[in-house]
């Protein structure tokens, strides 16, 4: 095995987040303030003597981490990608003022999309008449994933997978070659000609990209850094320090400063969450910030002043140290959560605490930050587990991270499935066998309440407010079936489901209308992939892509075809189907065509534009008549 892969294969088996056994305590470095535990690195030797106490500890004991599956505001608000007069559709973004990375991004006049190793873009000013108008081209190991897009910069947050390394002199061998873990890169582009983006600078991080937000023209963005324990346990003069790059700079990665890296509390593992920022206003001015933490993280939310990460925590109850290796192998055993909370102003972001929590979180939309307060949701245990089943709990926290109010023990034997945050009221659903919608009120953070709850069959992977008395859907209808041969039912997952739901009457929440898409098998990114969703406010317009299969439950299914789905939706007139913009279909035709299977819907006044890996549709978004497909 290469010695660069391995970092690679300790995160399949060990995973992201190793901790919950130890307490860090201080190495007589400076203490962040309020929180003596976390200590800010300022000597050479007290980040060397941090890795030899994990290599101590790895000798004898092993834990386990998991990567997790991938709101404030009213109705799902977004922030202008740019300045513009047209009715242009922008991201589904969580939180109101906060841009989220994504595959696609738009103006009135271009389309800019991520396709395999490059970025493609398309003049759509003629929408009878598109146009391929240019692209940049990614080689070698260079890989984008999502865009940020403003008035004047385009800017292309991608992956540089390549290991290369430094030499570190040993007395026995000469050099050897110790790897960093690749780059998470934010190539900025200037869009003078917006045909020909002219690129201006490049900035990155060690390790891989995890999540991007912008907010007051300002990127952040966040990646992790396995752990390198292996390179310091053949040659302990290895860099230990994660490295960032910025071209203004230098034209290779540098090693950050040691008092950027701040070493958390209960973890032992030497790996690095990176923090980088940059500001896009006077470009040529602006410096770039990375702070490091030694420590992984996982779920990431971000309000307009402060960021939190979180990271799982396992341990064994009632198992010595000396159990816990083969114990944890098989069973990760109990799994709590570490919020970390972050101030930012500007590229200057601060710790501020942690706080853990009992119970594991789903996604971004488990947290939200309203009124100084944060509140966020987490499941405990697995519903398989008979002697302590799962369970669903509700916290909130205040601005310094201390517990203030909280709600535990609903749903025994579920787990939370989706939920979303309103102002003063949260929603959640669980799932095992029926769908339990639960209401909360949180108006007092120091005594949330249970106000209602609906049981129906199927579950909704994903929430979006439609106003302030209903909610919308988006999941799978579920029922029992016997097979045969078999004496007991079993609870299968059927065709995609969308919920309205009416929560006007808090304590009495109902669900107002179901639209049943396609059958057994059928699915749509937008279950997972909330960016996945186009909405347009005025017209009451909720698009997706959708394939689309038939069959029965435990039998064979039939591909019945790919593209999108428009509904309006409203609280006065429930769920009606509007469009159905399909693929044309071949004979024979057995599954999806990957390159030509919708991923995004995007608008620009009475235009509606279908995107795929290899295709670009217009159609108008008045009659849905289809104006051209242009294949590139």
């Amino acid at each position: 095995m290469k010695k660069w892969m391995m970092p690679v294969m300790a995160m399949v088996f060990v995973g992201l987040l190793i901790g919950g056994f130890y307490t860090v305590t201080s190495l007589s470095g400076a203490i962040v303030k309020g929180y003596p535990e976390m200590t800010v690195t300022t000597k050479q030797e007290q980040l060397r003597d941090y890795f030899e106490r994990v290599k101590k500890s790895s000798q004898s004991r092993f834990a386990f981490g998991e990567e997790a599956e991938g709101s404030s505001d009213m109705a799902g608000a977004t922030e202008e990608s740019s300045a513009k007069s047209s009715d242009v559709s922008t991201t589904n973004n969580q939180v109101e003022g906060v841009d989220e990375a994504d595959t696609v991004k738009l103006n009135e006049d271009y389309i800019y999309m991520v396709s395999d190793q490059k970025v493609s873009i398309f003049d759509i000013r003629d929408p009878d008449n598109m146009v391929q108008a240019g692209d940049i081209t990614f080689g070698g190991e260079r890989y984008p994933m999502q865009l940020f897009l403003t008035e004047d910069y385009l800017v292309v947050l991608n992956q540089n997978y390549s290991h290369q390394g430094q030499p570190v002199l040993r007395s026995d061998e000469g050099y050897k070659w110790a790897p960093y873990d690749g780059l998470a890169i934010a190539s900025i582009y200037s869009l003078e000609d917006p045909e020909n983006p002219k690129l201006v600078r490049e900035v990155g991080a060690e390790g891989q990209l995890s999540s991007a937000r912008m907010t007051d023209n300002t990127i952040y963005f966040i990646s992790s850094l396995y752990s390198r324990m292996w390179a310091f346990e053949e040659n302990e003069e290895v860099e230990l320090r994660p490295f960032n790059y910025d071209s203004e700079k230098s034209e290779d990665p540098e090693a950050i400063d040691y008092d950027k890296i701040t070493i958390l509390p209960d973890t032992l593992v030497g790996g690095y969450t990176l923090i980088s920022a940059i500001s896009l206003e006077n470009l040529n001015e602006s410096q770039l910030s990375t702070e490091g933490y030694l420590g992984s993280s996982e779920q990431f939310y971000m309000s307009t002043e402060s960021i939190y990460l979180t990271t799982t925590v396992y341990s064994q109850e009632g198992a010595d140290s000396d159990e816990t290796t083969d114990s944890m192998f098989w069973n990760p055993g109990v799994r709590d959560t570490d919020i970390y909370k972050f101030d930012f102003e500007g590229t200057d972001v601060e710790l501020v605490g942690s706080h853990r929590l009992e119970g594991h979180l789903l996604n971004q939309f488990s947290m939200d930050e309203y009124d100084n307060h944060f509140r966020v949701v987490t499941t405990e245990g697995d519903s398989w587990n008979e002697s302590k089943p799962s369970e669903n709990h509700l916290f909130i926290l205040d601005d310094e991270m201390n517990r203030v109010g909280e709600l535990k023990g609903l749903a025994k034997t579920e787990r939370i499935y989706s939920a979303r945050f309103m102002e003063d009221k949260a929603y959640m659903v669980t799932f095992k066998e029926t769908d339990p919608l639960f209401v909360f009120d949180l108006s007092d953070p120091t005594k949330p309440a249970v106000l209602g709850e609906l049981k129906i069959p199927g579950f909704s992977n994903y929430l979006h407010p439609i106003g302030e008395t209903h909610l919308l859907g988006i999941g799978y209808e579920t029922e029992m079936v016997t097979f045969p041969g078999s004496k007991e039912p079993s609870l299968v997952t059927g065709a995609m489901k969308m919920s309205l739901f009416d929560v006007s009457d808090f304590s009495n929440p109902k669900e107002q209308d179901v639209e049943i898409i396609g059958g057994y098998g059928s699915y749509s990114p937008a279950q997972y992939d909330h960016k996945a969703l186009m909405i347009h406010q005025e017209k009451g317009y909720y698009g997706f892509p959708v394939t689309l299969y038939s069959g029965e439950a435990g039998g064979n299914v039939k591909y019945e075809g790919d593209g999108a789905n428009i509904y309006r939706v409203t609280p006065e007139e429930g769920i009606t189907p509007v469009a159905s913009l399909m693929n044309d279909k071949v004979e024979g035709q057995q599954y999806e065509e990957w390159n030509h299977t919708i991923q995004r819907l995007v608008y620009v006044d009475d235009t509606l534009f279908t995107l795929a890996n290899r295709r670009i549709s217009s159609y108008d978004f008045n009659t849905f008549e289809r104006k051209q497909v242009l294949d590139y």
